[in-house]
């Protein structure tokens, strides 16, 4: 989101107290891209497609908007993903300001130095309104990981199709969606494909956690975002404190996303039996029995390890009020949406009650034959996932719009 005289990874309020470099214009290398991602999954799959990109333009040089992962592969961030990573109407409000001066930011950037082309990924509420900006500028757009207009909103597919040069999808029904729409898209496969693995060795990591191996694992991932841990947590603390005493055989763990401070989840769950690790979530939904996730990618990593699961979500009351009508899907959980069925559970908003997730989370466990049903739905959404190599294939679609 070159200025290459600036250390990769520092931030727009960093690079503040160094306005010398940036009050005067620069000439431009021979390729300079822009990639703009505001949540942590994105900044995930950005980094995965410039380390592929950089195979083919190794002299290129990239800016923009990302996380600490997009830093490490040598991109200088203008904002970080931690100032950005908001969800839901009323959350977003809070934040307009931030979001104004991070947007009037980086189009001076690019305004100073324009971009041979740019790749923004999803977070569409920011990305979109930069793509308009971007194509008024005449700079051809890829949109990696596509905003789910076909969920809710609709009506921005005009905005892609008159803005975007190409989609790259990552979720096979979306093709046909662009398509039908008059949009050049592309299938690429789901980047987690090629990243979602399990600890190679369940009993010697579960050990390491101080778990006995032989002892049912129940995995917690309450969200990525302080809002999400918000509104997930309580209840989440709620069914643990209830499984624990129905199911003393229980161990349970919960995830810590890198982008959060551990003690906004160890905190609410202090005095429960929850061992509590951060950067792990892979190995940790890979070695359980069974996974209670916030809807969101932490799913598609868990249908890709085969972990069954309890869908859960919740946000603020009038974010919820305002936004159902808007929503035009028959399920919430993208396991499900992929899958064109219920196959996992999913408890949203009044029904994500400590009551239901250890209803749920108890039929599950105390049902071998309803598990390994749900096994083998997770085993079929894999399937449609695509093949390894997204990463790679959305690379080369990227350098052909740069060429």
């Amino acid at each position: 989101m070159s200025i290459d005289s600036c250390p990769a990874g520092r931030t727009f309020d960093q690079r503040r107290r160094t306005p010398d470099l940036y009050s005067r214009r620069v000439t431009a290398p021979a390729e300079r891209l822009l990639i703009s991602c505001g949540e942590p999954s994105g900044d995930l799959y950005a980094a995965e497609l410039l380390k592929h990109l950089r195979a083919l333009r190794p002299k290129l040089s990239v800016f923009g908007l990302g996380g600490d992962r997009l830093a490490s592969e040598g991109a200088e961030l203008l904002a970080n993903v931690r100032e950005l990573a908001v969800v839901g109407l009323q959350e977003v409000v809070s934040h307009l300001l931030k979001f104004r001066r991070i947007f009037r930011e980086l189009l001076a950037a690019v305004d100073r130095n324009p971009p041979s082309g740019a790749v923004l990924v999803d977070y569409p509420d920011f990305n979109l309104r930069l793509a308009r900006a971007l194509a008024r500028r005449g700079i051809p757009v890829v949109y990696y990981v596509s905003p789910q207009l076909w969920a809710w909103r609709r009506g921005r597919v005009h905005t892609v199709r008159e803005t975007v040069r190409r989609m790259l999808v990552i979720f096979p029904f979306e093709e046909t969606i662009y398509r039908d729409a008059g949009v050049p898209v592309t299938f690429v496969g789901h980047p987690l494909v090629d990243l979602v693995r399990p600890a190679p060795d369940r009993a010697a990591f579960l050990s390491s956690l101080q778990f006995d191996p032989s002892r049912p694992v129940v995995a917690l991932l309450p969200g990525s975002r302080p809002s999400e841990i918000r509104h997930n947590l309580p209840a989440l603390a709620g069914s643990v404190s209830q499984l624990s005493r129905q199911r003393p055989d229980l161990q349970f763990v919960a995830a810590i996303a890198p982008t959060l401070p551990p003690r906004s989840v160890s905190g609410p769950l202090a005095g429960l039996p929850v061992r509590c690790v951060a950067g792990q979530a892979n190995a940790i939904v890979g070695a359980a029995d069974l996974a209670i996730v916030a809807s969101g990618t932490a799913t598609v990593e868990a249908a890709l390890l085969g972990t069954p699961m309890v869908v859960v979500y919740r946000v603020a009351p009038l974010t919820y009020l305002l936004g159902r009508p808007l929503v035009h899907v028959p399920h919430y959980a993208m396991v499900n949406l992929i899958a064109g069925e219920r196959a996992v559970p999913e408890l949203i908003q009044r029904e994500f009650t400590a009551d239901r997730v250890t209803l749920e989370t108890l039929g599950l466990l105390g049902n071998p034959e309803a598990s390994s049903r749900m096994r083998e739905a997770l085993a079929e959404v894999r399937k449609r996932l695509g093949q390894p190599g997204a990463s790679a294939r959305a690379a080369l679609e990227v350098a052909q719009i740069l060429r």
